[in-house]
């Protein structure tokens, strides 16, 4: 079920981001009088089509893409038939370069705006929650990857690169993770020191099975909601109880319970609560896994900032640029080395498994959806031929020196930009492949 879950999440984001993409490209081709033969969400085999004046509407069977059919462009159906003759007042080709132009950046403009467009609305609707520095004040929780920058459980992180931070999430930012040089400024037993952080971490970071395993906040806690037929509900636990002991070992925090009773599986165990002041014990038998079935109830506050609708306006723009911001630095971390592109760079499945996930959550759906659209234009404007910014880069060099490439060399360009991005798409599939499977 939850692989159906994550499926149709994936092909409703992008055949929304496509589809819209597409338009962008359709408006203003039809805006300068251009003869649109062709719009398609998907890819052939073809589904249904219906026409509409001079053009065809369809769907595609192959739910990962779209296009649409200019007359007198040179595109990846590498239809040159056309081309032949002489250009037609309708045709693509006999447009000025500047109108051309616009008709390519027609989809990364509709893609931003849409971008923008969910940000602000999710800004607007939910604010900005987050757990306050301050309120961290336990220290933290250090794993495997933050032991190995020379973290510590119990650390206290009072700065990030010698300023103060307001969130607790601040810590595992982007402008940190994906920053050169950054550090950490540490609190340890009452001393004080600097931890780099080193320019490669991301890489490590990168890595499905540890990308939750960095650090988080230590947590006073109670427990939360009660997985049905697990140990902890069979065992008489309530929502709302304190633990206090796993068999007779003190716990306060909940990293403390999970590093008692993780070691111990398919064990039995004594949990003393404390149950509105009294105390209870539990007896009960760890799962396989060393769980025993409940979702802790963090003690720790939680502040939410509420937005006006022009606050929001601000607050969502910027936070819808921080995804083109991120993936300029994420490639050029990739160019340099320091990260690994077959940890950085995920396909549909990726994409599926490691953003929309097995549980339908509108907000989180319409989150990845708006950063896949800023994700899509940033992708779509990088100059390669047969993508929008390569098609716009040959009309750049055509407005600024006068001189228009030849069709055979646009049709060389598209056929070269074709097989560096079917490479490109095949090397993401095997690679999610890969990385599901080891």
């Amino acid at each position: 079920m939850e692989i159906l879950v994550m499926a149709g999440q994936l092909i409703l984001g992008l055949s929304i981001l496509v589809g819209l993409h597409e338009l962008g490209h359709l408006l203003a081709a039809k805006a300068f009088g251009m003869r649109v033969e062709q719009y398609f969400i998907g890819f052939p085999p073809k589904v249904f089509s219906i026409k509409r004046g001079e053009t065809e509407y369809g769907l595609g069977a192959i739910p990962l893409g779209g296009f649409v059919k200019i007359s007198g462009m040179i595109d990846e159906s590498l239809d040159t038939e056309q081309m032949r003759g002489e250009p037609q007042p309708w045709e693509f080709r006999a447009k000025p370069a500047w109108q051309r132009l616009i008709v390519m950046l027609g989809g990364i403009i509709v893609n931003v705006i849409t971008g923008i467009i969910i940000f602000v609305a999710i800004t607007y609707k939910n604010g900005n929650t987050y757990l306050p520095a301050s309120e961290a004040r336990y220290g933290i929780v250090a794993y495997d990857l933050a032991k190995q920058i020379g973290l510590q459980t119990g650390d206290k992180i009072l700065k990030i690169n010698g300023s103060s931070y307001k969130s607790f999430g601040d810590i595992s930012s982007s402008d940190v993770l994906l920053g050169n040089n950054s550090y950490y400024t540490v609190e340890r037993n009452g001393k004080v020191f600097d931890v780099n952080i080193p320019n490669d971490f991301i890489d490590k970071l990168s890595d499905r099975k540890s990308i939750v395993q960095f650090l988080e906040p230590i947590q006073p806690f109670k427990v939360g909601e009660l997985a049905p037929g697990q140990p902890a509900e069979k065992a008489g636990l309530k929502t709302g109880d304190v633990i206090t002991s796993v068999n007779g070992k003190p716990v306060r925090y909940y990293h403390e319970f999970g590093e008692i009773v993780r070691p111990l599986k398919n064990k039995p165990i004594d949990v003393v609560v404390n149950r509105n002041g009294q105390p209870v014990t539990l007896h009960m038998t760890t799962t396989e896994d060393g769980t025993v079935g409940f979702y802790q109830q963090s003690m720790l506050k939680l502040k939410t900032e509420e937005y006006t609708f022009g606050e929001a306006l601000v607050v969502g723009t910027k936070r819808a640029f921080q995804v083109v911001f991120d993936n300029i630095k994420g490639f050029g971390k990739i160019f340099r080395g320091e990260v690994s592109a077959s940890k950085a760079l995920s396909g549909p499945i990726g994409i599926a498994q490691n953003l929309f996930g097995g549980i339908w959550l509108w907000d989180r759906f319409w989150t990845v959806t708006g950063l896949l659209s800023m994700a899509l234009a940033f992708m779509n404007a990088l100059p390669i031929p047969a993508l929008d910014g390569g098609h716009s880069t040959l009309l750049l060099y055509e407005i600024v020196s006068g001189r228009k490439p030849s069709d055979k060399f646009l049709e060389a360009a598209q056929r070269v930009g074709m097989v560096i991005l079917l490479g490109l798409m095949a090397f993401a599939i095997f690679n999610d492949v890969f990385k599901a499977v080891f």
